[in-house]
Parts: C-alpha cells; sequence; structure tokens
C-alpha cells in the first residue's frame, strides 16, 4: 500500500515567518511529484507543525491534496499530545481527501502504553488508514513492540514509519504482524529495507528526490549494486541533513537550490556558518549546484 518514497515536505515560509509560502508550497508539490516520488507528507516534523496554527494545518493539507490531485498518495500528519485535536485533524484530513494520516506518538505528556494504544485506536477508529510514527528521540515516548503488534489489530492501522534507530525493530514486526514498515532514517532505508521495510519517508527527498526515488526502487527490484553505488552516494547528503534540528538544514538546502526561502519559526534558527558551509560543499560534490 505505501511502497516506495514519501517526501516528508516542509513547509516553506514568507514575511519573516508569518505567512505560510504557497506559492513555494505550490512549486515544491509539483518538483516531487515529477521526478517520482511515491507520495507526500505535509505537516509532519519536517514540516514544522508545532509552530503552524490548527487554521494553518488544515490550510496546508488542504493544499496539498487539492494540488496533487490523485497522482501521488498523500499521508496527512495529524498527531498531537491530545487525543482531541488529533482525531479534529484527522477528521479534517479524511474530508480533504488524504489517503492516510501519520500518527506521531503524542510528546511531553508522555502517556503510558495504554495510554498510547487508547490514544491511537480512537483516531484509527475514524477510518483513515493510520501510519504509526515511532521516534521516540522527539517524543520522549516509545512505542513498545508489543503495543505495536496489539495495535495492527486494528483494521486501519496499516503501516509504520520507524525513526528509532534501531533496524532490529523491522525484524520483529515483520515476525509479529502485517504492518508495513517504512523508513523514518534517510540513512537507514537501505538496511531497513534489506530485511523487509518497503520504503521511507524522505527527508532528503525535498532536496534529491530523483536519487532518492530510484534508489528505494532499485531495493524493491533487488538490483543491489544500484542501490549500495546510489546509497553511498547520498549518504553524506544524509548525514549533513541533519547537522543541526530537522528542517532547519533541509529547508537552508532548499534556499540553496532557489526553492524557498531560508525563513523558520522560532524557537528553530539558521545553522551556525560552518554547518552551512560543510552542506553546501556535499551539495557541490552531488553537482546539485
Amino acid at each position: 500500500m505505501f511502497q516506495g518514497v514519501y517526501t516528508a515536505l516542509v513547509t516553506p515560509f514568507t514575511n519573516g515567518g508569518d505567512d505560510v509560502d504557497f506559492d513555494a508550497l505550490d512549486r515544491l508539490v509539483e518538483s516531487q511529484i515529477n521526478n517520482g516520488v511515491s507520495g507526500l507528507v505535509p505537516v509532519g516534523t519536517t514540516g514544522e507543525s508545532p509552530t503552524l496554527s490548527m487554521e494553518e494545518h488544515q490550510r496546508v493539507v488542504e493544499f496539498v491534496i487539492q494540488k496533487v490531485a490523485g497522482r501521488v498518495k498523500v499521508i496527512a500528519g495529524t498527531g498531537g499530545n491530545a487525543t482531541a485535536e488529533a482525531i479534529e485533524l484527522t477528521e479534517h484530513a479524511k474530508e480533504a481527501g488524504a489517503d492516510a494520516t501519520l500518527q506521531v506518538t503524542p510528546y511531553y505528556n508522555k502517556p503510558s502504553q495504554n495510554g498510547l494504544i487508547a490514544h491511537l485506536s480512537a483516531i484509527a477508529d475514524i477510518g483513515l488508514p493510520v501510519v504509526l510514527y515511532n521516534v521516540p528521540g522527539r517524543t520522549g515516548r516509545e512505542l513498545a513492540l508489543e503495543t505495536v503488534i496489539e495495535l495492527a489489530g486494528h483494521e486501519h492501522i496499516v503501516a509504520i514509519k520507524e525513526a528509532s534507530g534501531d533496524v532490529d525493530r523491522v525484524s520483529r514486526y515483520r515476525n509479529a504482524c502485517d504492518l508495513e514498515v517504512l523508513s523514518g532514517d534517510d540513512a537507514l532505508t537501505i538496511p531497513m529495507m534489506s530485511v523487509g521495510a518497503v520504503g521511507v519517508i524522505s527527508v532528503a527527498a525535498n532536496v534529491v528526490p530523483k536519487y532518492t526515488s530510484a534508489m528505494v526502487h532499485s531495493a524493491l527490484s533487488h538490483c543491489w549494486d544500484e542501490v549500495s553505488a546510489l546509497h553511498l552516494k547520498l549518504h553524506p547528503l544524509f548525514t549533513d541533513l541533519f547537522l543541526d534540528t530537522n528542517p532547519v538544514p533541509v529547508k537552508y538546502a532548499l534556499s540553496v537550490l532557489g526553492h524557498i526561502e531560508e525563513v523558520y519559526r522560532l524557537p528553530l534558527c539558521p545553522m551556525r556558518q560552518w554547518q552551512k558551509e560543510q552542506l553546501r560543499g556535499t551539495m557541490e560534490t552531488l553537482g546539485l549546484i
């Protein structure tokens, strides 16, 4: 259902961060589709969801769905640390025509595993296919393996984005349930696909959608020599896009390419100069600039 590359879209801003730059977002969406991605994920972590208002969040999701017009899949980021908020966002995404929802585990309030099951089950009851999102480094709460297995019994919970950095979890999921697994780390896409993952929700695809798609589709076709070459070529970029907190480096890279303005909302702010120089050097080596 979710094989391939799903780009975790940035949210471009203008006017010093006061407004969403929908013209730039329009161009980004079109470029992503033209370069072969399987789908788009608006308003996740990379889309700076914590600093978007509820209205902005919904407008971005609607805009991307309308722009895509069924050409690729849209997995809307509609998670939250309050179940009522996540339900409201998910119901809106379903009405707008999203293909699925990406549900991050609630952050800061650190619910128990029973709380996570209740929270995610309530959202899944809405009927929109759910992609679970395990990223304990961001949220402070891991989805335990046993929790994932129990949630996999819900008819609308269909996949998991695994961003714990633990490749071994892919094998454990595949042995225990039928969820599709998507890597949540570009650098671990190929290691995870080698043991059963079917793709990636990718930060790097904002910058190199064509290369990332080629790498993943080569893996799906078991063309491992080609996969290895592409992975090694892209690995320095995968690494440098996390020189600072995501999405700061990827927005800088997109600004260098002329796709967006380098604008963030506080508390995010620009990288230090040496980080910019290192990332720019990697982009030059790849022939992107």
